[in-house]
């Protein structure tokens, strides 16, 4: 049987690169995206193949609709991507009355349209198929609200939304629509914003997430064993409210 291939948009950074990892120590052909950093990529592409796991890398900008058609035909020739991780996302945080209107559409341009841009060109090959898997990566800002990221909270709210109503229409065609909202997870940006006290103060486990734990829970909805589980939003967060 032909390894299904899987692409993890955002997949150069630190949360994606993890689960580039995870799903190719599953099986998956990887397609790692970039916007920017195709180097760190194309890096990963290079370990993740020395290691035995088949990988490429892409680079695009899920904001320009048009380029992603372009980038995401080019992949399509070789076949359906029957798993989709929506990870690409920015914040540009800012206390709301001072927020610019840049900073409100360039964080929803790219987890919002993103999302549309990426996932729409991919279904229909989905369902052609008769299986698949779309999950998109949110945060506990989407259900818990935060300051300075109305944003970003309201740009993965939709993505909420949005996925329960995809989970309705594709449930029939044996695709999955699911939605995982992390906490604070350990990375450069999450150090910078959160000491030690914050983190102890704001999660009950004391402690931040590993990306390694967000990516086993991507695994998991992304495998055959996830196949009832559909239109769900799940936490993973370390008890925080």
């Amino acid at each position: 049987m032909t390894a299904r291939r899987a692409l993890i948009t955002g997949g150069s950074g630190t949360l994606g690169a993890a689960i580039c990892r995870r799903l190719a120590a599953d099986g998956l052909r990887v397609i790692i995206h970039a916007n920017r950093n195709l180097a760190a990529a194309e890096a990963l592409r290079d370990a993740l193949g020395a290691a035995g796991a088949d990988a490429e890398a892409v680079q695009f900008d899920v904001t320009d609709g048009d380029a992603t058609r372009r980038a995401l035909d080019t992949l399509l020739a070789a076949g359906p991507i029957q798993v989709l991780v929506n990870n690409a996302g920015i914040h540009d945080d800012a206390a709301f009355p001072g927020m610019s209107r840049r900073q409100w559409h360039d964080v929803i341009d790219v987890s919002l349209h993103g999302f549309f841009n990426v996932t729409q060109p991919l279904s229909l090959p989905m369902v052609r198929s008769r299986w698949g898997r779309i999950i998109s990566v949110s945060s506990v800002a989407a259900l818990t609200g935060n300051r300075g990221q109305a944003n970003y909270a309201a740009a993965k709210g939709a993505l909420h939304a949005a996925s329960k109503s995809l989970a309705i229409e594709l449930a029939s065609r044996g695709i999955t629509v699911n939605v995982v909202a992390p906490g604070i997870i350990a990375s450069d940006m999450s150090a910078a914003a959160f000491d030690a006290e914050a983190i102890a103060r704001l999660v009950p486990m004391k402690r931040a997430g590993q990306p390694e734990e967000v990516a086993h829970l991507v695994a998991f909805l992304a495998s055959e064993q996830a196949g009832y589980i559909s239109g769900q939003v799940l936490s993973i967060n370390g008890a925080m409210a």
